[in-house]
């Protein structure tokens, strides 16, 4: 998954980001804006994960969405 990507296309990730976490607010979703670091802090934060369980469900979900928005090599 590329992270510069879901920032161009926020509006669509941040779906994706509230299924996945619900209890994450609309206005957590709007100061991650994509960041994944920003992400990894608010997983921290509302869910009292450790940061290696953070970082691990992070990438379980980037494992999921691999080949979303990904660019098309013609």
């Amino acid at each position: 998954m590329n992270w510069d990507i879901a920032e161009g296309s926020w509006a669509e990730f941040r779906k994706k980001i509230k299924s996945q976490w619900s209890e994450l607010s609309e206005e957590d979703l709007a100061s991650i804006s994509g960041n994944r670091f920003s992400l990894m802090d608010k997983l921290r934060e509302v869910y009292g994960f450790s940061k290696d369980e953070a970082e691990n469900q992070i990438r379980a979900f980037e494992e999921v969405n691999k080949n979303e928005h990904q660019p098309k090599y013609y």
